[in-house]
């Protein structure tokens, strides 16, 4: 236990500070701050907004992970952080704030990939990931398919979201319904209300000319916004309930489908389902319901850790340090469009020696270095 790397994980890509301490795969603290009510009344996810969040909640939110984990700083064999996808001036402040503590202190930087964490955090939960994993991620921002042969350098996609991601499309459908913002959390409780055969609404993409593993969920929300517009211009009631419960269906069936039909096509017998939306129990149970019968392994952590935070950081940061794989150097910098398929920016000048830079500088540093974490 005491040999497994100990790594601080920092989650700022969107609304979420997350900070989490992870000891190989034991989660040892998830400390979130959360700016999501700072966004509600704008209906969605500001970045400005989000920034200044990041800013005022990181040093708190640390401070408040060590202490849970019941270590220092200086414990710490690594700091991993988002370097993307994300909000450029929110990943920013992360990626700013790993610097500053991996250099105070000494430590190893890990840029690492956000959709590649979310698959990491069921590590924590399940136990190591089988090689290769197929992932469904489903978030606000991204519907992805994905093949981790290794998740810390090998992440191939198979298909993703050409238009809405699936998160997205809860929150528009919830605010077309006057249901507020985020959506998702709202309509999966109306739905369990209401009939989800109720109205026939179009699933995308499930032709047999269409991609086999993509995801399209415009046509989905303007088919729905459409339906309750007529409603309304007929001075008819709309039932909430069965809206809810037909629109998650129509998206929870497309999801399900092509994940199992991606696992039977590749010979995967694991299915890891992540990001925000892989909380929706609608979800969930039909996952279950097509892994079973299709022979699939099913691997969903608990909705906390679906979520954006920093244990997921943390986690694939842990892997990288276990598995020996070079640290990242000062130049890291934030990339809002970091490709999946980099699920983490190695250092280019001193590979995986980030922390020997720290010898480098002045006794000046190394003494005020000792005044902050002594």
């Amino acid at each position: 236990m005491a040999d497994e790397p100990l790594v601080l994980g920092i989650e700022t890509s969107c609304d979420e500070t997350g900070v989490g301490i992870v000891r190989g795969t034991t989660l040892l603290a998830d400390a979130i701050a959360s700016s999501v009510d700072e966004h509600a009344r704008f209906g969605g996810v500001v970045p400005e907004v989000a920034s200044r969040a990041h800013l005022e909640a990181m040093v708190p939110t640390i401070e408040r992970a060590l202490a849970e984990a019941g270590v220092t700083a200086r414990d710490l064999d690594g700091i991993a952080v988002t370097a993307g996808p994300g909000l450029a001036g929110a990943l920013l402040v992360g990626v700013s704030a790993a610097k500053a503590y991996a250099y105070a202190l000494g430590k190893p930087l890990y840029g690492v990939n956000h959709l590649a964490s979310h698959i990491c955090v069921d590590q924590l939960e399940h136990g190591p990931l089988p090689e290769p994993t197929m992932a469904l991620l489903v978030s606000g921002g991204h519907s992805s398919l994905l093949l981790a042969p290794d998740i810390t350098a090998d992440v191939r996609p198979m298909g993703a979201t050409i238009d809405d991601a699936a998160g997205e499309a809860f929150d528009k459908i919830a605010r077309v319904l006057d249901l507020g913002f985020p959506g998702g959390p709202v309509i999966d409780r109306l739905a369990k209300e209401g009939d989800p055969e109720a109205i026939a609404f179009p699933r995308g993409l499930t032709g047999p000319r269409d991609p086999a593993y993509d995801f399209s969920f415009s046509g989905l929300k303007t088919a729905v916004a459409r339906w309750i517009e007529a409603k309304r211009n007929a001075g008819e009631d709309v039932p909430v309930r069965d809206v809810a419960a037909s629109f998650q269906e129509a998206v929870v069936d497309v999801l399900t489908r092509k994940a199992v039909r991606a696992c039977k096509d590749e010979g995967v017998d694991h299915l890891m389902i992540g990001g925000g939306v892989a909380a929706n129990s609608r979800l969930r149970a039909m996952a279950e319901e097509r892994c079973e019968r299709a022979g699939i392994r099913l691997r969903v952590p608990r909705p906390k850790l679906c979520t954006d935070n920093g244990a997921m950081v943390a986690a694939l940061g842990a892997e990288m340090v276990a598995r020996n794989r070079p640290a990242s150097d000062w130049e890291l910098s934030a990339d809002s469009s970091l490709p999946v398929t980099d699920p983490h920016v190695p250092g280019e000048h001193h590979p995986g020696h980030a922390h020997d830079h720290v010898h480098d500088h002045d006794h000046v540093h190394e003494v005020s270095k000792d005044n902050l974490y002594s």
